[in-house]
């Protein structure tokens, strides 16, 4: 009998239990890694999105769309889509069931964005975590939100932010279906990237960098196959909406050679090849590096090859391409803090580049920083506007600038208008034949008319050039008010125009 046999009882008992031996503390650095990684650049995602997602009451033109379309009933907002944004569809499906749940207004067509862009930043770090260590990706998830292109378009009510989350996380899962290869990891990543194309249909592009990455990291065979059948499955899946959305090319004629829009991105390319040429140890099968250039460089690239044949370059259909720039400006940094752990250099340089930031963070989270603001638009027809005033759009297309707030047009009588939006299925509803419209307006002594602030008088319609005659030969001009994006003029009859003064062109802003 050993001596603990031979003890009483009571004394056994007594006796304190033999500790446990300890566990490593590494065995929970990679956990507390991970989730300080993913949740420190998710926080800052959502306080710098949270601020001032109002823009001081406004909504710019594309917004005023999704918000229009969300509020119909899904079968109206397919039967809309048949003529014009299809490549939106789907998100805006996804926001009328998030309307009818948080009901309408800002916040709830802003705030999607600003979680998927959350999701993003967190998914960034992880891939930094993943390729690059803990503190590579910490540095690249904090980086990523303060890139102005995301801080901007975390607070706009588009699937942007949304496609850019989903293809952040369809990177990760491939990254990690590269180290661990199986089949549901690839069916995973399929289902995201798939579904990032749904909502816009030029995150296939990000398909293409993610197959540069792996052909160049050289990995075996049997990964690369099953690459291949995911991809295949995700573009043939695909075609139907490429093909239905071909036949509405037309809503994209105003992309234009993108000049100096370009100077940002060959920035970020110039400060991604010098990041990329620090060195870093291989923490699996792809490195960094091999991932972060080709989602950098290559979906615009492809855009802008195409530019000669059809323009399509802008920069928001690839926002997804600053998951590159991130990482490589995290690595580089994580690497120069390596290399010189107490100088004080890297901190410097840090706060600077805060600080050029400041300007364009403040101008994001104002009206200005849109091309219009249609909630102003609305007002100011809605102040210079009387009840039973006429109210007339130069150009139809301009109707969805009133559509939003439609109370403020409610005292006015539209012209032009033959069918409304909702009951023709359209954006900007159906106008009546010019020789009806002319006819309306000469019934009128007032006339509120909506034009562009720059526009010229080429190129118009037969409806528009029916308005712009009407106005110049029967009415004199009675007052102007500029608004962002916007001219609202009243016109009032006038009987006592000379021939020579009704031939006159109608005056141009300057």
């Amino acid at each position: 009998m050993s001596l603990d046999e031979r003890a009483p009882a009571a004394v056994r008992t007594l006796a304190p239990p033999v500790p446990a031996p300890p566990v490593p503390a590494r065995a929970y650095v990679p956990r507390l890694s991970g989730a300080v990684v993913a949740l420190a650049p998710a926080l800052l995602t959502v306080v710098l999105g949270l601020w001032g997602i109002r823009r001081q009451n406004s909504m710019w033109g594309d917004e005023s769309v999704t918000y229009q379309l969300a509020h119909r009933e899904l079968s109206e907002i397919w039967l809309t889509a048949q003529h014009v944004d299809l490549v939106h569809a789907l998100h805006y499906a996804l926001m009328h069931g998030l309307y009818g749940v948080f009901g309408g207004g800002l916040l709830t067509l802003r705030l999607p964005s600003v979680l998927a862009m959350a999701l993003a930043a967190a998914g960034v770090g992880l891939l930094g975590l993943r390729l690059a260590g803990p503190r590579a990706g910490l540095l690249a998830g904090l980086v990523f939100p303060l890139i102005p292109q995301m801080q901007r378009y975390a607070q706009e009510g588009r699937s942007y932010a949304l496609v850019c989350a989903l293809v952040t996380w369809a990177t990760y899962a491939l990254v990690v279906g590269v180290a661990r290869h199986a089949r549901w990891r690839w069916a995973l990543y399929g289902a995201t990237m798939l579904l990032a194309c749904l909502l816009h249909e030029f995150a296939v592009l990000a398909l293409v960098a993610h197959g540069v990455t792996l052909f160049v990291s050289g990995v075996p065979r049997p990964v690369l196959r099953a690459w291949s059948v995911t991809a295949a499955v995700v573009v043939v899946a695909l075609l139907p909406l490429v093909v239905g959305s071909a036949g509405q090319s037309g809503q994209v004629s105003w992309i234009g050679w993108p000049g100096t829009r370009l100077l940002g991105f060959l920035v970020m390319v110039a400060v991604g090849l010098v990041c990329a040429r620090a060195p870093l140890a291989a923490r699996g099968p792809v490195r960094l590096p091999v991932l972060a250039l080709p989602i950098l460089v290559l979906p615009t690239l492809l855009l802008l090859l195409a530019a000669p044949v059809k323009p399509l370059y802008v920069d928001r259909y690839v926002l997804y391409s600053g998951i590159g720039f991130a990482l490589l400006l995290g690595a580089w940094m994580d690497h120069m803090h390596r290399l010189h752990p107490s100088s004080r250099i890297a901190w410097v340089a840090v706060v600077v580049a805060l600080a050029s930031l400041v300007p364009t963070t403040l101008s994001l989270r104002t009206p200005a920083s849109r091309g219009d603001d249609v909630i102003a638009i609305g007002a100011a027809v809605r102040e210079q506007g009387r009840p039973g005033d006429g109210l007339i759009y130069l150009s139809g297309r301009h109707r969805v600038w009133t559509e939003a707030y439609p109370e403020d047009t409610r005292a006015l009588t539209d012209l032009a208008l033959d069918r409304d939006p909702v009951a023709s299925n359209t954006l900007a509803g159906v106008e009546l034949p010019a020789r009806e419209i002319a006819a309306r307006m000469l019934e009128f002594d007032r006339i509120v008319a909506v034009r562009d602030p720059f526009r010229g008088q080429s190129h118009m319609n037969p409806q528009e050039e029916a308005k712009t005659r009407t106005l110049r030969r029967h009415f004199r001009e009675d007052g102007t008010t500029h608004v962002r994006g916007a001219r609202i003029t009243v016109y009032v009859r006038d009987h006592t125009k000379s021939p020579e003064q009704a031939q006159a062109p109608l005056p141009t802003a300057r």
